[in-house]
């Protein structure tokens, strides 16, 4: 019972350390200060000097953006199915939708071609490779869409891989101008600038585009954390019961095995060993006992961290390994310290009245 409350300590620390590392190394370099949402396209030349006023020099990239949900695939019907396919997330409700003459930064193509500027002015559309999968699409395929209640079809050109982590904007179908360009749309931007021009570049914008929503993205990874903070302390007060009932059972055991204990010492006392010995002996015991709880911990704690984190996260996989030494080696002490307070009375007993009790 230790060492499985010892194995979830070791694994809420692999899985809490990585998740941690991945956003403090990673997300911040790659995260725009600013996301800004239903930018009117006709008013873009004024929302990027705004930011320019507010921070020169500041990075602003914008892209067509619309809803729309996709309604059929090849001759199959999305309301005839009988349930989403696996791995089809995607079809379910609506979905942000835009249109590119290049292939968007974070994508890199898997099979197909992007469209040139004369194909592009055709009804074309690139699909996330994995999406692409689970409705077994091939090149060629039709696909419809409905936008602003207007169905849309367009034929797949190629199939992406697309790298969600690089906080930029990403989406499953990414359509030809020919495709959607005609659509009432607005625009969505991020934008790079240093974060001490954040409050004033956001406050300039409100005022002049009252209708468009400005998210700041620091703020947003802050209640990220909370919330991972949040989950981490919940997790270890549950391993914590784990652990306290582990603690509870190794007394017990203890106890059971007191007259064995007292027999193997008195044996020891008469043969000339001392109480400083007899001691060293069981913490070499309980060390022993301890390392064997560790190692097991250490194998199947980081195996359920490194599988949460790679597998089922997509992840980078950073576990502070310091921090997992140390989980560690406060369940090998935790266990000596409890398996040598239990055995006090057995190093109290003197030898004559021991022997007159066996």
């Amino acid at each position: 019972a230790l060492g499985l409350g010892l194995t979830v300590f070791v694994l809420l620390a692999a899985i809490w350390t990585s998740l941690d590392a991945n956003i403090q190394r990673s997300v911040p370099q790659r995260a725009p200060a600013l996301f800004a949402l239903d930018v009117p396209p006709q008013r873009e030349a004024e929302f990027r000097r705004i930011i320019d006023e507010a921070s020169p020099g500041a990075e602003v990239a914008t892209v067509p953006l619309m809803r729309g949900m996709v309604t059929a695939y090849r001759t199959t019907r999305i309301a005839d199915l009988a349930e989403i396919p696996e791995g089809a997330g995607a079809l379910r409700g609506e979905r942000g939708l835009t249109f590119a003459d290049e292939l968007p930064a974070g994508s890199e193509l898997t099979k197909g071609r992007w469209w040139t500027p004369e194909e592009g002015r055709e009804a074309l559309v690139s699909v996330d490779e994995r999406l692409a999968e689970a409705l077994d699409l091939k090149i060629g395929d039709p696909l419809t869409v409905s936008v602003l209640g207007l169905e849309r079809v367009a034929k797949v050109a190629s199939f992406r891989r697309i790298a969600w982590d690089t906080m930029g904007f990403n989406f499953f179908l990414v359509f030809s101008p020919g495709a959607l360009a005609d659509v009432p749309h607005n625009l969505a931007a991020t934008i790079d600038m240093p974060a001490d021009r954040v409050d004033r570049a956001t406050r300039a914008l409100l005022a002049s585009f009252p209708s468009t929503s400005v998210i700041e993205v620091g703020g947003v990874l802050e209640q990220v954390q909370t919330i991972m903070r949040q989950m981490g302390t919940a997790i270890a007060a549950a391993a914590s019961v784990v652990v306290l009932a582990g603690i509870a059972v190794l007394i017990g055991a203890i106890a059971a095995a007191r007259a064995a204990r007292t027999y193997d010492a008195t044996i020891l006392k008469v043969l000339g060993a001392t109480r400083r010995q007899v001691l060293a002996l069981q913490a070499i015991e309980f060390a022993m006992l301890s390392g064997i709880m560790g190692v097991v911990a250490l194998v199947l704690g980081t195996a359920g961290g490194w599988y949460v984190i790679t597998q089922m996260f997509e992840f980078d996989w950073l576990p502070d390994w310091r921090v997992i030494g140390v989980t560690l080696l406060g369940g090998a002490l935790i266990t000596i310290a409890v398996g040598l307070l239990g055995n006090l009375p057995v190093l109290r007993a003197r030898p004559a009245a021991a022997l007159r009790e066996l």
